[in-house]
C-alpha cells in the first residue's frame, strides 16, 4: 500500500511537475541532492549566524554539522541559510541598533524560501532576540539551539569572568591599583576557548530565556561551547525539529503568556541581565501577546535569586552547568511557573524539571535560603521616567538602592569620554551621575553606556559605586547601581533631556520611584528652550530613527511589530 505523504509548503517549490518545478529542483540538484530528497520529506532550514566578526558565534559552522546529521536521521533535508551576525563585542555603534534589521533578514529568508521548519543558532547577545522575533513573524515550527559559554577565563590562578573581569581591571587600572602590563595579560586569560560570555550577561541571560521560554530542549542554556554535549544537544535538536513539523508544533503553541510569565521569572531567579526585558517585550510584540514593563515589576522583583554568578556573584557559566544548569532552577521555583507549559520536545515543562539534580548548592541555591532576597528587575516611574526605568538590585549596592544626590550631566557619551577623569570635574561619590543622549534612537541603538566609568578622583577614594541614570542599556556583564532604558528618552525630549548639572534626583528603588527635583513650571520652560538632535540622512539608521518604538515598548520598529505568517509567496518566475 502507498503511504500518502502530508503536504509541505516546500513541495509549492519542490512538488510542482512544471516549468517552475523544474528549475527548483533542478538547481538544487547541482549540489549532489538526489531526486528522492525532494518528495515530500520535511525540508529544515538552520538559520546560522556564524561570522568570523561575531567572536561568540565563530563555532557555528560546526555546530550547524551536528544539527544536519538529527535532521537526517529523521528523514529531513538541512538546508543551511545565513543571516546577519550581531557580535557585541566587534559591532559599532552597537549591536542592538541591528537587532530589528537582522529580525528582518531572518523573517524574510524563512518566508520567502521552501522551508517547512527552522533551527535557530544563536550565540552572541542580540542574535537571539533577533531570531526569534523573526521567526516568531512567520510562526513555522521552530526550536532554538544556543551556541554556549565558554570556559572559566583563567588568571593568576583565579577564575575570571568575561565582561565583568574588563569592567573591574578597567577601574583598577585606573585607580592605580593594576598596572596596564597586567590588563594587557588578562585579555588572552579571560577569553580561552569557543562560546559567549561565561557570566550571567545578556547572551546567557537570553539563552536561559529560550529555554524557559519552552523554545529549546532541556539543557540548552548553560552547556559549555567546548563541551561536546553541546554538540548533541544540535544533533538531537536537528532530529527534534522534523518531528515537530510532522506534528504541526508550531511557534504559537509554545511562546504564549504563560511562557512569558515563566521567562520573566526565571530571569528573576538567575540574576538576569536588564536587556532581557527589552528583548522580550519585543519578542513578545511580534507574536502579538499582551506585555508591559509593569509585568516585570508585578511577576518577578519579589522573587530572590538562587545563582550566585557573576555579575551578581562569585561563579560563571561553567559551574552553572556542573551544578545542575537551568533545568535545576526551573525544579526550585517550580512551584511558582506555570508547569504545564508546553516545550518543543512536546513534554510540559513540569515533566522536563520533574527529576532535575543540583550537584552543588554554592551555585545554585535553595528558593528557601537563596543568594539575593527580592532580587529580581525592579521598574521605577517619577517625573523623571514617566514611561519607566530600569534597575537590577542584585547587581547594585545596597545602600545606594535609595539615594539623593545632585545631578552631573554629560550630555552625550563624547562628553561623559573628555570629563571623566578631569580633575576640575564638579563630582564626589553622593551625586549621580547623568548620561543623555544613548536611548534607541539617541545613539542610535540603545547602545551599552548606561554602566558608566566612576570620575577617577572617586575612585582614588577607594570608592567602587555611584548612582547613575541614563536612556542606555548595559551590558549583562556589568553591575552597579545603574538606572537604565529611561522613557522616553532624551533624543525625544523625555525629561532625562531637561535635567541640568546641580539639580537634585532622588531614588527609591523600593518605592519604585525616580524623581526629578524640579517644578513643573522650570521643566516646562527647559522644555520649551530644547532643540531636537539633526535628523540622519539616509540608510538603515534613518529608518530605523524614523520607526523605532520606546525602550518600554521593545525599542521594536513600529512596522513590525505583530505576525504575517508564512504562507507561500507568489511564483519568483
Amino acid at each position: 500500500m502507498t503511504q500518502i505523504k502530508p503536504k509541505r509548503r516546500s513541495q509549492a517549490w519542490f512538488g510542482k511537475q512544471d516549468r517552475d518545478g523544474f528549475v527548483y529542483r533542478s538547481w538544487m540538484k547541482k549540489d549532489g541532492y538526489p531526486a528522492d530528497e525532494f518528495d515530500g520529506r520535511p525540508v529544515i532550514g538552520i538559520c546560522n549566524t556564524w561570522s568570523e566578526l561575531t567572536p561568540c558565534n565563530s563555532h557555528f559552522r560546526e555546530l550547524a554539522e551536528f544539527v544536519k546529521r538529527g535532521v537526517y536521521e529523521a528523514g529531513g533535508l538541512p538546508l543551511e541559510f545565513p543571516v546577519m551576525s550581531l557580535g557585541e563585542t566587534q559591532l559599532r555603534p552597537t549591536a542592538m541598533l541591528f537587532r530589528n534589521l537582522a529580525s528582518m533578514d531572518v523573517e524574510e529568508s524563512i518566508r520567502g524560501n521552501p522551508i517547512d521548519g527552522v533551527v535557530l543558532l544563536m550565540g552572541c547577545d542580540k542574535t537571539t532576540p533577533a531570531l526569534l522575533m523573526g521567526a516568531a513573524s512567520c510562526g513555522l515550527p521552530t526550536i532554538g539551539v544556543s551556541g554556549g559559554p565558554m570556559l572559566n577565563g583563567k588568571f593568576r590562578g583565579q577564575d575570571s569572568g568575561s565582561g565583568t573581569g574588563v569592567w573591574m581591571m578597567s577601574e583598577m587600572v585606573r585607580a592605580g591599583e593594576m598596572t596596564q602590563e597586567e590588563f594587557s595579560d588578562a585579555e588572552s586569560c579571560m577569553n580561552r576557548s569557543k562560546g559567549h560570555c561565561n557570566t550571567m550577561g545578556t547572551a546567557s541571560t537570553m539563552a536561559s530565556m529560550v529555554e524557559a521560554l519552552g523554545m529549546s530542549l532541556p539543557e540548552n542554556a548553560a552547556i559549555p561551547a567546548s563541551d561536546t554535549r553541546r554538540h548533541r544537544l544540535a544533533q538531537l535538536s536537528g532530529r527534534r525539529i522534523v518531528q515537530m513539523v510532522e506534528e504541526n508544533l508550531t511557534m504559537d503553541q509554545i511562546v504564549t503568556r504563560e511562557a512569558f510569565e515563566n521567562a520573566v521569572r526565571v530571569n528573576a531567579a538567575i540574576g538576569g541581565s536588564t536587556n532581557a526585558v527589552v528583548h522580550l517585550l519585543a519578542i513578545a510584540g511580534r507574536m502579538e501577546i499582551k506585555l508591559n514593563l509593569k509585568d516585570f515589576d508585578d511577576l518577578g522583583s519579589h522573587l530572590p535569586c538562587l545563582v550566585n554568578l557573576q555579575p551578581s556573584g562569585r561563579f560563571l557559566m561553567e559551574d552553572f552547568y556542573y551544578a545542575g544548569g537551568l533545568p535545576a532552577v526551573l525544579r526550585e521555583i517550580a512551584h511558582v511557573l506555570h508547569v504545564d507549559a508546553l516545550t518543543v520536545n512536546g513534554k510540559s515543562l513540569g515533566e522536563n524539571i520533574a527529576q532535575a539534580p543540583c550537584y552543588n548548592r554554592d551555585v545554585i541555591m535553595e528558593f528557601g535560603h537563596p543568594f539575593k532576597e527580592q532580587a529580581g528587575i525592579a521598574v521605577l516611574t517619577g517625573n523623571l521616567a514617566p514611561d519607566g526605568a530600569v534597575i537590577k538590585p542584585s547587581a547594585a549596592t545596597p545602600a545606594l538602592l535609595q539615594h539623593r544626590g545632585r545631578a552631573v550631566v554629560f550630555e552625550n557619551i563624547e562628553e561623559l569620554h573628555a570629563r571623566i577623569d578631569d580633575d576640575t570635574l564638579d563630582v564626589d561619590e553622593n551625586c549621580v551621575m547623568v548620561l543623555k543622549g544613548c536611548g534607541p534612537r539617541g545613539y542610535p541603538g540603545m547602545a551599552e553606556v548606561g554602566n558608566m566609568p566612576l570620575p577617577k578622583k572617586v575612585l582614588e577614594k577607594g570608592i567602587t559605586d555611584m548612582v547613575r541614570i541614563s536612556d542606555a542599556r548595559m551590558s549583562g556583564t556589568a553591575y552597579g547601581t545603574v538606572v537604565l532604558h529611561t522613557s522616553p528618552e532624551a533624543s525625544v525630549g523625555g525629561p532625562l533631556a531637561l535635567v541640568q548639572s546641580g539639580d537634585m534626583i532622588e531614588l527609591d528603588v523600593a518605592g519604585r520611584r525616580l524623581h526629578l527635583e524640579v517644578s513643573d513650571e522650570e521643566l516646562a520652560r527647559r522644555k520649551a528652550a530644547w532643540v531636537p538632535p539633526p535628523p540622519l540622512k539616509r540608510g538603515y539608521a534613518k529608518l530605523y530613527v524614523e520607526h523605532v518604538q520606546q525602550a518600554h515598548l521593545g525599542a521594536d520598529l513600529d512596522f513590525l511589530v505583530g505576525r504575517s505568517g508564512a504562507d507561500v509567496p507568489r511564483e519568483s518566475h
